[in-house]
């Protein structure tokens, strides 16, 4: 009986059946299932099907000799030498800069901005004297230059190249052997050992394990753009994330200025921490102290705005919390969270109302978090509930005050880490009072002049405020 050699995969998220079924078990997607070839033809007579048999310089040598496996104080500690990217904060999201050999995700909402923050990076590191190749699948030459300048001089160093077949491409990696390379996107290259269409899940596999394989063997960085499904994850199976060194998501409103970098996997870093940009018509720009970018524009003496401060990895940002609590007009109350987590400040305003006997349960409730950018950190808790509480009795909260903390259920106030680095980026950033947990306040030893008040519970925040 002659071998099934197709099978059926899941466009949104990778997930391989072998039959059809209308919903797609792993992330529920309806009509989802493509049939597609899993057994790749040995047909394929490039260098992309070279990544099978071992056609690479050196990458068959392994065939027809017993490895020998080491112990782990046998492998010399070499550290990673960075090249910085031009850009801080991008070089604060990889974790200091590029690392050779390494492959970098980078996925994002289209129109984002995804290809030119890579194509400004190049332009800084052709400017630094590094090597660069550019391969566009989906502009022309000439629409990448009427791109190039708005952004500024770019060097020779910087190369471009528009093809999507993978055996052309690795032909001329292996000739011209620059320092990095930038592949826009993944979804448009094809490789003739595969027969699927370009952008399909077996495409997106295999010809990222050919570049990955490249990559491992020649010392060559890989920044490779990804498209993002409706969900916000990138396109293809869940495996192309694992099969990368780094990922970074572009993150924000298309139609707002600005942008945020976050890593969610990194082999040589942190992925704690963000890098925020701000769209510009001749680019992006770095935006180097956040918090003053997200209170730009903040109401003076308007009831329901409170500042609070989040945590990103070691960077503390200052966040104004918005709150509107309006009497409901259909007898059941309606919640809406933007910016953070909906469960969250339903969880807070069930507390108000049992530890402090707000009657929020007759009262409608909005909360934002001003400047669009999404944080779900505990200490956001009690400027969410002071913004709530301000809102509900109409009285503003000096605008001199920062609050941060995490509430509990039973109305406590329990300590966060990095307390010293809030309190010191809300003094620097004009605060004249911090309100945060009681026990945090042994871990403040520098507080640069801003008044600290400790509070245990609700019920001590309630008699600071009045």
């Amino acid at each position: 009986m002659k071998k099934k050699t197709t099978a059926f995969f899941c466009q949104e998220c990778g997930y391989e059946s072998a039959k059809w079924v209308g919903q797609c078990p792993a992330c529920k997607a309806w009509n989802s299932m493509v049939e597609e070839p899993v057994k790749i033809t040995p047909a394929g007579t490039g260098l992309a099907s070279a990544a099978y048999s071992g056609g690479f310089s050196g990458a068959g040598a392994g065939r027809g000799r017993t490895l020998q496996p080491v112990p782990l104080s046998a492998v010399e500690d070499v550290r990673e030498k960075r090249i910085p990217t031009g850009f801080a904060e991008l070089d604060r999201v990889l974790g200091g800069g590029i690392v050779a050999g390494s492959m970098i995700l980078v996925g994002g909402d289209p129109g984002i901005g995804k290809s030119t923050l890579l194509l400004q990076t190049a332009r800084n590191l052709s400017g630094a004297g590094h090597s660069l190749l550019y391969v566009s699948g989906e502009e022309s030459l000439h629409q990448i230059k009427l791109r190039a300048q708005r952004i500024g001089t770019i060097s020779d160093n910087l190369k471009f190249l528009c093809e999507t077949d993978l055996d052309a491409i690795a032909e001329t990696l292996l000739s011209v052997r620059p320092e990095m390379v930038i592949i826009d996107s993944i979804q448009t290259m094809y490789n003739s050992t595969v027969q699927a269409a370009p952008g399909s899940v077996s495409q997106v596999r295999e010809t990222t394990g050919v570049l990955m394989r490249l990559a491992k063997e020649t010392g060559i960085t890989f920044f490779i753009i990804g498209h993002v499904t409706k969900e916000g994850t990138v396109a293809g199976p869940r495996v192309l994330e694992h099969m990368v060194d780094t990922v970074l998501y572009f993150e924000g409103d298309r139609y707002a200025s600005y942008r945020i970098l976050r890593g969610v996997k990194n082999r040589f870093g942190s992925t704690n921490e963000i890098g925020i940009f701000e769209m510009r018509q001749e680019g992006l720009a770095e935006v180097p102290n956040p918090s003053e970018y997200m209170l730009a524009g903040r109401p003076i003496g308007a009831s329901g705005s409170v500042v609070t401060c989040s945590m990103e990895g070691t960077r503390p940002v200052l966040t104004e919390v918005q709150a509107l609590v309006t009497k409901t007009a259909f007898g059941f109350a309606k919640r809406q969270a933007i910016g953070t987590d909906y469960n969250r400040v339903s969880l807070l305003m069930a507390v108000l109302e049992k530890r402090l006997g707000m009657p929020l349960s007759e009262y409608d409730a909005y909360v934002n978090l001003a400047g669009g950018i999404r944080q779900t950190e505990p200490a956001l808790d009690l400027g969410i509930a002071l913004a709530i509480l301000s809102s509900y009795r109409n009285r503003a909260i000096d605008d001199t005050i920062l609050a941060f903390g995490e509430i509990g259920l039973s109305g406590e106030i329990r300590a966060v880490s990095m307390a010293e680095q809030r309190v010191q980026e809300a003094a620097k950033m004009g605060f004249k009072t911090c309100i945060l947990p009681k026990s945090c306040l042994k871990n403040v030893k520098n507080a640069g002049g801003i008044r600290l008040i400790g509070v245990a519970g609700m019920k001590e925040v309630l008699e600071v405020l009045e």
